[in-house]
């Protein structure tokens, strides 16, 4: 018998949370609107790029999460890469939903879309596929326009906490 937890464990335990907390990801927010006009937004690690012809990026996000009603009914996206001096601004759109967009910090950017200010890349997107797994979703969406801001080090998120990158190996 072995002391290694078989999948079905992870997934069922705490276990499988402490493990991808050891797992460094990349820190960006996504951005929509509802129907009605209202923004939402909400802080991802799960970012990646699945490919680059055509640019395709992909993020996964819960199906019970506040923004989902807004990512369901969306065409568009804004897709914004944090540097470490947006450590504040990361911790503001994981927060509660109602004070995301209380501030300054953004404004309207392409397709009226909220455009977080400062940070260090954005890339608006369509949105090309939802993919419900479980109670979860990945989501594909084809970049259409992007902008480089000002260079910051990346934004990491690992042990429940930000990080900025360390010295090279």
């Amino acid at each position: 018998m072995s002391d290694i937890p078989s999948a079905a464990d992870i997934e069922r335990t705490e276990e499988f949370k402490k493990v991808f907390r050891r797992h460094p990801a990349g820190v960006a927010v996504i951005t929509a609107r509802r129907p009605d006009g209202t923004p939402v937004g909400f802080t991802a690690t799960s970012v990646s790029s699945l490919a680059a012809v055509p640019p395709l990026v992909s993020f996964n996000m819960a199906r019970v999460s506040s923004a989902w009603p807004a990512m369901e009914g969306t065409e568009h996206v804004l897709v914004h890469m944090l540097g470490v001096d947006d450590k504040e601004l990361a911790i503001k759109m994981a927060g509660p939903a109602a004070e995301r967009f209380v501030g300054d910090h953004w404004s309207p950017g392409p397709q009226g879309l909220p455009l977080l200010k400062g940070v260090p890349a954005w890339m608006l997107g369509r949105i090309v596929e939802r993919v419900p797994v479980a109670n979860n979703a990945v989501v594909v969406v084809e970049v259409e326009v992007g902008e480089l801001g000002e260079y910051d080090e990346g934004l990491i998120y690992a042990e429940r906490t930000y990080h900025r990158l360390g010295p090279e190996l």
